[in-house]
């Protein structure tokens, strides 16, 4: 299965792909956690990256779909693969409709996490202080939450036409919130 999870930062993307991997059996493809992974090196590239995701900016459509072409293509991701935090432009969503055509792959589902902005800021600055992340201050949460509703925010029209958008309420309770994803994806 290959399952694309959409929502604004803090909606739970991340925690509840790390959920269904266990009943998948199939990698979480966190775009966030390989894009910090690549700003920990002393490289061009991490500065470069840096330079976008600390100021609460999108990294590079080409960049990001390189990193997540490599691993799609890697024996991991053989039986699927569940995307966290990509596509988050409309670019990236038809340059991954585009990979998958050419793998004879299409997406099976889209996923989207509707959290309300108040409760998503205060989900943020409590991960601020509980993970160490350097990029939930308020200044660049509010940035991160313009941008989702400038640029992320259309895919779930694009995706809703293909028919392959199903809407989870991301304010319940982290249980109730995997209930009805497996609900959404009829899994057992």
């Amino acid at each position: 299965m290959l399952i694309v999870f959409i929502g604004p930062p803090g909606a739970g993307k991340g925690t509840q792909c790390r959920r269904l991997v266990d009943s998948l059996r199939i990698p979480h493809l966190s775009t966030g956690e390989m894009l910090r992974a690549v700003m920990e090196q002393d490289t061009a590239l991490s500065r470069y990256v840096a330079s976008y995701i600390n100021a609460g900016k999108l990294a590079p459509d080409h960049l990001v779909m390189r990193i997540v072409s490599q691993q799609l293509k890697s024996p991991q991701c053989e039986r699927g693969a569940l995307f966290d935090g990509f596509p988050r432009t409309m670019v990236q969503a038809q340059m991954l409709d585009d990979f998958l055509a050419e793998l004879g792959r299409p997406l099976d589902a889209v996923l989207e996490l509707r959290v309300n902005d108040e409760a998503l800021i205060e989900r943020l600055l409590k991960r601020a202080k509980t993970d160490g992340r350097a990029d939930d201050n308020d200044a660049t949460i509010r940035e991160r939450l313009r941008v989702f509703h400038e640029q992320t925010k259309p895919l779930v029209q694009y995706y809703a036409s293909q028919g392959k958008l199903r809407s989870v309420d991301g304010m319940q309770a982290e249980d109730a919130v995997f209930s009805d994803i497996r609900g959404a994806l009829k899994l057992p």
